[in-house]
């Protein structure tokens, strides 16, 4: 239903409320606030299946297609996983133990790592053989690091405040994720403003939220870019979060009349409060050469294209470059498989504003293209031209270009892969390498380097770093350094439940093979192939069962979560 965005007496009305209720959710206990937590969980799954279904049809596909499956794990999924993370970490505190265990912080490659991801035994269960670890910024110390960790409920708690949380429309869960972190991390109130491309979710979250919001602790409102820049100079609000791209960023603290630019220079910003974002960025993917098997081949072209073709590439960290050798002979075989798997894949199309204008540029520079199949994926199988947008940009949607870069060995094509990355493509959310098990063993020391020097916050080793995104544990952001002349993927980070400071990145790593094949391969799990990819049989069926699950986990409901796992 079309919802009429609010005037500004309304989000005046709006902002005062919050302020005049942000104490009392300053001094509320933190029994209370994990009882507010717990209370989330039954009315998340209340309306899972509705959230799910609106979120699909105006997608343009029925809450019942294979599609569906990213709208169970992108929504009522991450939100719960989000919420079981915080409620882990919290009941520790509340249990007058330390949020980070020692033996989660260690030293690794010299600098503090601190394993976030299995946090518990469900973890282990559910997500066997991955794994998460967060490396923190040079100068930290293993005692520093877990000081600092939940400072909110350890003496350092916030000043009452009220944030504005101007939310992102693509993923279902991300205001909601974005306002739990205003609240339990930053102890702010919030006003959230949905996104006009996924307002029909409002309802919903509104239903979530109903302790919050009937206590003025939580306002959502609708509206475009003027309902924003009126709530981003509003007196009332004190901290900013916006997920978005860096026009938003931009628009938001330079302006968009002709002194943007000189403000730019000077420095001298419309909007000083405290700012952070998530932005997005030119994604890669690098592939390492090595031995791979048929299979091998086949799971990791299933893998890129997934990360490419999840919510029709309107994901801030979809694969947009994919990093090959070009002496290897696999790259080529790679390629074949993946075009093998994109033209099998269901119909769809993509649904974000602008997505047929930027396709369309990608296709008027690139004649030779290839469209794949009725999701339509488009593959550039040679860029050339660092000034091609494929490179240059953002295109969030399903195109995907291929850099082939020389490199004998695994050493020398990282050093390139790295340095392309780094210093080419623009962005620094997130990126992927895919490395065998045993390159990885035989190359320890390049593989090592390389996770080292890749400049973005999340990295994930053999795994789509979209999945950071789901876990809840895991920070969320760019890598730290972008100043707000020239903001990148954007400045801070949210989930991150241990609550963790100085933060430079997480390393994600996954089973570079599923059960019982990798085993054999060097990366024993009892994961399978995972439900998320776009090519599983019963992904959508599996992560409905494993949102149930999360919500309420008992052994006996874990065999029928499996078989169905194991079918896809």
């Amino acid at each position: 239903m079309d919802r009429i965005a609010p005037g500004a007496a309304v989000m005046d009305e709006a902002v005062d409320a919050l302020r005049r209720h942000a104490p009392s959710w300053a001094a509320t206990p933190l029994e209370e606030r994990v009882a507010l937590l717990e209370r989330l969980v039954p009315r998340i799954l209340g309306v899972a299946s509705d959230m799910v279904a609106v979120a699909a049809r105006a997608k343009g596909y029925a809450p019942d297609s294979p599609w569906a499956a990213e709208d169970w794990a992108g929504g009522p999924w991450a939100l719960l996983q989000g919420v079981n993370a915080r409620l882990e970490v919290l009941r520790r505190i509340a249990k007058g133990r330390d949020p980070v265990e020692s033996h989660a912080v260690r030293i690794r490659d010299g600098r503090v790592a601190v394993d976030v991801f299995p946090a518990t035994g469900w973890d282990r269960i559910l997500l066997n053989g991955h794994r998460a670890e967060v490396r923190m910024q040079e100068g930290t110390t293993p005692e520093s690091v877990r000081a600092g960790a939940a400072k909110e409920y350890r003496g350092g708690a916030s000043p009452p405040g009220v944030a504005l949380v101007l939310g992102g429309g693509n993923v279902a869960s991300v205001t909601a994720l974005d306002v739990l972190h205003k609240l339990y991390t930053d102890g702010q109130v919030a006003v959230a403003k949905t996104h006009p491309v996924n307002a029909y979710l409002r309802p919903h979250l509104e239903h979530i939220f109903s302790e919050f919001v009937e206590r003025d602790w939580l306002r959502f409102v609708d509206g475009g870019e003027a309902e924003g820049a009126y709530l981003t100079t509003h007196p009332g609000v004190d901290s900013i979060h916006v997920t978005g791209s860096d026009r938003t960023h931009d628009a938001i603290v330079w302006g968009t009349d002709g002194l943007a630019e000189q403000r730019r220079r000077e420095d001298t910003p419309l909007v000083t409060k405290p700012f952070t974002s998530e932005l997005g960025g030119v994604s890669p993917v690098i592939v390492v050469p090595g031995d791979w098997s048929d299979a091998d081949f086949r799971f990791q072209a299933e893998h890129i294209v997934t990360s490419k073709m999840n919510n029709s590439g309107h994901n801030c960290v979809a694969s947009q470059v994919l990093i090959v050798p070009s002496g290897w002979t696999g790259s080529q075989r790679l390629l074949d498989e993946i075009r093998l798997l994109a033209r099998a894949l269901p119909t769809r199309a993509g649904y974000y504003p602008g997505t047929e204008n930027r396709l369309a540029e990608v296709l008027a520079r690139h004649p030779e293209a290839e469209i794949l199949g009725t999701a339509g994926l488009v593959l550039v199988s040679e860029l050339r031209d660092q000034n091609d947008p494929l490179i240059t940009a953002e295109i969030f949607a399903g195109a995907l270009g291929v850099v082939e870069l020389p490199g004998d060995s695994p050493r020398e094509f990282l050093r390139r892969a790295i340095d392309f990355a780094n210093d080419v493509l623009p962005g620094t959310l997130g990126a992927t390498v895919l490395v065998h098990p045993r390159t990885e063993k035989a190359a320890y020391p390049a593989v090592r380097d390389a996770v080292a020097a890749l400049r973005y916050g999340t990295l994930g080793i053999n795994c789509w770093p979209g999945v950071g995104f789901l876990l809840g544990y895991t920070p969320w952001g760019a890598y730290p350094g972008h100043p707000r002349q020239a903001v990148g993927s954007g400045t801070g980070f949210v989930h991150n439940a241990f609550m963790l400071g100085e933060i430079e990145k997480t390393v994600l790593r996954a089973p570079f093979a599923p059960a019982p094949r990798g085993f054999f391969a060097g990366s024993p799990s009892l994961s399978p192939r995972p439900p998320y990819f776009a090519t599983s049989r019963t992904g959508r069926a599996t992560l409905e069962r494993l949102t149930r699950f999360v919500a309420a986990p008992q052994a006996r409901r874990l065999p029928a979560l499996v078989f169905s796992a194991l079918r896809s």
